[in-house]
C-alpha cells in the first residue's frame, strides 16, 4: 500500500512539474516573440508576421532609439533615480503608516484608515490635480511632480496594515517594557520582521515609478531629460505621426518602422525591471500569501 502511495505521489509531482514547466514556457513565448520582432525588419513583419526567430535580421530600430544616446541614457538615469529613491522612501513611509494604523492602542486608527480607503473610491479628477500641482505648488517642470504622487498609495498603506496583523502586538509591548520609544521599537523590532511585506510593496512601488509616463507628460514638458517611459512614448508617437504624414506620398510605407519600433521600445523599457523580480520573488510570494490570509 505504501509503495502504491509513493508511486501516486511521484506521478502527481511529475505531472505538476511538467504542467508548470509548459505553462512557464507559454508565458515566456510572447516575450521571446517581442524580442524577435524588435530585431526584424518592418517589411518582413508586414508580409510574414511575427515569429519566435527574427525575420530579415535588422537593428535599424535600435539605431533609431540610440540616435541620441545622451538623451536615452539621461532618461534611464532619471527613471532609475526616481525608482530607487522613490521606492526606498516610499517603503519607509508606508511601513511607518501601516504600523501606526495597525496598533490597537492608537485610538484614531479606524478613522484615519477610513480616509485612506475613501480616496481609493473617489478622487478630485485631473483638472483640480493639475491646477493644484502647477499653480499652487509650482511644480511644473519639476521632477517632484512625478516623484511625490507615487510616493504613498492608499492601497499600499492598507495592504501594509494587513501585513502588520501577522505581528503580535506583544512584541511592541515588550519593547515598551524595556524602555524603548515607538520609533526604536519600529526600527529595531518591527522593521526586520516585515521583509515579505517590504519586498512585495517595494516591487509595486518600483514598477509604478519605472512605468510612469502620464504625469511626466502633464508636468515635465520642457525638461531636457524626461523619464524613460515618456521618452520612448514620444519616439513611437513621432514615428506614427511620420507614417501618417507620408500616407499620401510615394514613400513605401512598409519601410517605416512602426511595429518594430514599438517592440524595441518595449524591450528597452521592460528589460531592466525584469531583472529585479528574481531577487524578490521569494518574499513577494510570501507577502502575497500573508496578505491573503490576514485579509
Amino acid at each position: 500500500m505504501q509503495v502504491k502511495k509513493d508511486k501516486i505521489s511521484r506521478a502527481v509531482t511529475a505531472f505538476s512539474v511538467g504542467f508548470i514547466t509548459v505553462f512557464a514556457l507559454l508565458c515566456l513565448i510572447p516575450f521571446v516573440m517581442m524580442v524577435s520582432a524588435s530585431f526584424s525588419s518592418e517589411a518582413a513583419l508586414n508580409t510574414q508576421g511575427i515569429s519566435v526567430f527574427p525575420r530579415d535580421f535588422s537593428v535599424e530600430t535600435y539605431k533609431l532609439a540610440f540616435k541620441s544616446p545622451k538623451q536615452l541614457l539621461g532618461s534611464y538615469g532619471v527613471t532609475i533615480g526616481l525608482t530607487v529613491f522613490g521606492t526606498a522612501l516610499g517603503l519607509f513611509l508606508i511601513a511607518m503608516t501601516g504600523y501606526a494604523l495597525y496598533r490597537p492602542d492608537f485610538f484614531l486608527r479606524n478613522k484615519i484608515s477610513f480616509f485612506f480607503y475613501f480616496t481609493t473610491l473617489f478622487s478630485a479628477g485631473l483638472a483640480p490635480s493639475y491646477i493644484w500641482m502647477t499653480r499652487y505648488l509650482g511644480m511644473k517642470n519639476n521632477y517632484l511632480a512625478v516623484f511625490l504622487p507615487l510616493l504613498m498609495s492608499p492601497w499600499l498603506i492598507l495592504l501594509m496594515r494587513n501585513f502588520m496583523k501577522s505581528i503580535p502586538f506583544e512584541i511592541t509591548e515588550s519593547g515598551k517594557i524595556d524602555g524603548a520609544g515607538d520609533f526604536n521599537i519600529f526600527i529595531s523590532l518591527i522593521f526586520p520582521m516585515i521583509k515579505p511585506a517590504l519586498a512585495t510593496i517595494g516591487l509595486f512601488l518600483a514598477l509604478s515609478y519605472w512605468n510612469e509616463w502620464y504625469n511626466s507628460m502633464l508636468y515635465l514638458p520642457d525638461l531636457t531629460y524626461k523619464p524613460l517611459q515618456y521618452f520612448l512614448y514620444r519616439i513611437v508617437n513621432e514615428a506614427a505621426a511620420l507614417r501618417q504624414s507620408m500616407a499620401g506620398s510615394n514613400v513605401v510605407m512598409r519601410s517605416l518602422p512602426t511595429t518594430t519600433l514599438k517592440m524595441t521600445t518595449a524591450v528597452l523599457a521592460t528589460g531592466p525591471i525584469i531583472l529585479l523580480y528574481p531577487f524578490v520573488q521569494k518574499y513577494f510570494i510570501s507577502g502575497i500569501t500573508i496578505g491573503a490570509v490576514k485579509g
